[in-house]
């Protein structure tokens, strides 16, 4: 295993991925810090973990300076690729082994583990989940598997319904503050990308878990290499009986569902090429998650990815092209298997994307382009603008009799000043959307950092973005909600200052932000209103205040004699609004952030083979939610958020082949709510097995 020496004041450059589009860290401004952390930390690693094989090369064509190659991970971070010291701003990355040591069964839970992260479930297992990055809602951040934008225009609700299995994953990016240089609409406060697994060896691998509540998930994965070509088949089966029951008797957290991805690559001296397509269907009972007059609401959802995207390795102009589709089917029981006590809400939309993206170096720097075309087609039963005729789906009762259709252009232009110790980023996106007549509006960009001595580095940047009205928050008209389809587009305006520190023991950082929105939406509910119905509207401007900070520890470097001891991280972020304009307001969204969040993380070998992590999270969550209606004063009943402490803990016993795991979820037992008064489970015990074979 090769361990990297940092005090030396060289570039460092990860090969194997460099400049790949379906990586974030080749399109964002941000620095990060890649490696193999054995805990689900999510702090800072670095390249210490590596198993590579190393050489020196080329001479940066930028900066004049020789560049350390490795064969793993490039950590180039903005849509211009530079090294990670010139980067001005952070992606926060779960590892391939992070990922394996964490005590979770989805994607979902293991957001939970970072600080600026707000993860609000309706159940466990990813059923679905409502992911949010500092104090926004599940609608303001822009969703990526491999690069490619998969958000659903409808809802954000299933944003995180992916079709790889956790196996699959290589790591998890997640970019905080606005990133309208690259995503344009709907990454007001940042993006979450899914990278998953290329280069492995020809192998095939199974697994197979079981626990509370009816639990049980099994899977398989086939990897194969044969010399440029690369192609990998998955697919898992999950279930659960859930952990509660309607007040008639019957389940109403229960959970179905199964995936299948194929991924396959080509790459050979002069061009790297990707694809993927993947299948994931769905059913869960949603409780009284969207409406109050039912409390066996429940949803079912089949959602098909296809992309294809290639990249030159030669030369000076590198141009990355990218072309999907992505198909979303929805239905919605207020009444499950009861559609004559209300009829049943069908969705289907059809996403199509075109981006062409590049960059070339010159005597003044590094400039990068990019363009994108984003149709979005959605037919419904209640969403949208009424068809000129109804569209019925043979042999079911599926019928369409509305929908919405609107076309996203957006173009990027950016420009990077590289001086030795200082970087200068800069640059613009130009964003036109047909819905609504919107004319073209620009939002600019600006980053830096200044880089002292070895270890440490300071960095600033202002960032602005908008974000896109789904179509549940324009038309969704139904029981208890009335929706106004002339909102406004979100706009966000973000100022970051930050310091970061990066030994071999120890790693730290710490940054404040300040965000004013603008015409923010959100479904709420005004107390001086005759009825208690929510309705979407645009809040006006509200200013938040942020901190975050974060620790992480060595011991392998600390005290090199002691074995049992890994690592040990820190995490807090807090968060505050200025909401008084808005006493007498009920929000389901906007209002009900995270104030305050803290997340503590151990890793320790106890002996041999057999290791133990266990992580902690404290969480205080600001707002109010209904608890009911009181007739003599006709107002609804309101309770704030409890403050919540849990613990998790992995105890598992690995080898090359095969490990075997116990997994305990919430081990005190405390019975929390992340959203209204759904009452998320007590403790939850997991045991799994899994075996891979390298073919």
């Amino acid at each position: 295993m090769y361990k990297p020496i940092l005090n030396k004041r060289s570039s460092l450059k990860f090969k194997r991925f460099s400049n790949k589009g379906y990586s974030l860290f080749s399109v964002l401004g941000k620095e990060v810090l890649v490696g193999t952390l054995s805990v689900a930390t999510l702090s800072h690693a670095k390249a210490e973990g590596l198993s590579t094989k190393v050489e020196f090369a080329e001479v940066d064509s930028v900066t004049n300076q020789k560049v350390l190659q490795l064969d793993e991970v490039n950590v180039t971070a903005s849509r211009a690729p530079l090294t990670m010291s010139q980067q001005a701003r952070m992606v926060t990355v779960l590892s391939r082994e992070e990922i394996a040591t964490a005590p979770v069964q989805s994607i979902n839970d293991l957001l939970k583990y970072v600080a600026s992260v707000d993860v609000r479930q309706r159940g466990p297992i990813g059923a679905q989940t409502d992911v949010s990055i500092r104090g926004g809602n599940y609608e303001q951040i822009t969703v990526l598997l491999n690069g490619v934008n998969i958000n659903d225009p409808q809802t954000g609700h299933n944003a995180f319904d992916f079709p790889c299995d956790i196996s699959d994953i290589e790591r998890i990016e997640v970019l905080e503050g606005p990133a309208a240089r690259v995503y344009g609409t709907s990454s007001l406060l940042g993006a979450i990308n899914i990278v998953t697994k290329q280069h492995d060896a020809s192998s095939v691998s199974a697994y197979a878990e079981g626990g509370s509540y009816g639990y049980g998930k099994m899977g398989a994965r086939l990897k194969l290499n044969y010399g440029r070509w690369n192609h990998s088949f998955s697919g898992n089966f999950t279930r659960s009986d859930g952990y509660s029951r309607s007040n008639a008797g019957n389940l109403n957290m229960n959970f179905n569902g199964g995936k299948a991805f194929y991924q396959g690559g080509y790459e050979d001296e002069q061009v790297i090429v990707r694809w993927h397509a993947g299948l994931s269907t769905k059913g869960y009972g949603s409780n009284t998650f969207y409406s109050n007059y039912s409390d066996e609401q429940y949803e079912r959802t089949t959602k098909t990815y296809t992309s294809i995207q290639a990249e030159n390795k030669t030369g000076n102009f590198h141009f990355h092209p990218l072309i999907y589709w992505n198909r979303n089917m929805d239905r919605f029981e207020l009444f499950h298997d009861n559609p004559d006590a209300y009829p049943y809400n069908y969705h289907r939309t059809d996403v199509f994307g075109v981006n062409l993206n590049g960059y070339f170096d010159w005597g003044a720097g590094r400039t990068a382009f990019g363009a994108e075309i984003r149709e979005e087609d959605l037919v419904s039963g209640n969403l949208g603008e009424k068809l000129s005729r109804v569209h019925h789906i043979a042999g079911t009762d599926r019928n369409y009799t509305n929908g919405i259709n609107r076309t996203n252009i957006q173009f990027v232009l950016e420009h990077n000043i590289l001086l030795h110790n200082f970087t200068l980023s800069l640059g613009l996106t130009a964003v036109k959307n047909s819905w609504s007549e919107m004319n073209m509006r620009v939002y600019p960009g600006i980053d830096a950092n200044y880089r002292f001595g070895e270890h440490w580095k300071i960095y600033a940047s202002y960032n602005s973005s908008l974000r896109m009205p789904s179509v549940t928050e324009l038309y969704y008209n139904s029981k208890g909600y009335n929706a106004n389809k002339n909102l406004e587009p979100e706009e966000l305006t973000a100022l970051e200052f930050g310091t970061k520190y990066n030994g071999n023991a120890l790693q730290a950082s710490a940054s404040v932000f300040y965000n004013h929105y603008k015409n923010l939406i959100d479904w709420i509910i005004d107390e001086k209103a005759d009825s208690a119905v929510l309705t979407t509207t645009n809040f006006g401007k509200i200013n938040a205040f942020g901190v975050e900070a974060n620790l992480t520890f060595n011991f392998r470097e600390i005290l090199p004699t002691q074995h049992i001891l890994k690592t040990f991280s820190l995490q807090y972020a807090y968060l505050n609004q200025n909401q008084k304009q808005y006493e007498g307001i009920t929000s389901r969204y906007v209002l009900e952030y995270l104030k305050h969040k803290l997340v503590a993380n151990l890793q320790m070998n106890l002996w041999k083979d057999l290791d133990l992590g266990i992580n902690y999270r404290f969480q205080k969550r600001n707002g109010r939610y209904a608890t009911g209606y009181d007739q003599t004063t006709k107002t609804n009943i309101l309770k704030k958020y409890s403050p919540y402490s849990i613990l998790d803990a992995r105890l598992s016993w690995n080898k090359p082949t095969y490990s075997l795991y116990i997994e305990g979820n919430n081990l005190i037992s405390h019975r929390y709510v992340d959203f209204g008064s759904l009452k998320q489970p007590g403790f939850w015990f997991i045991a799994g097995a899994k075996i891979n074979i390298t073919l």
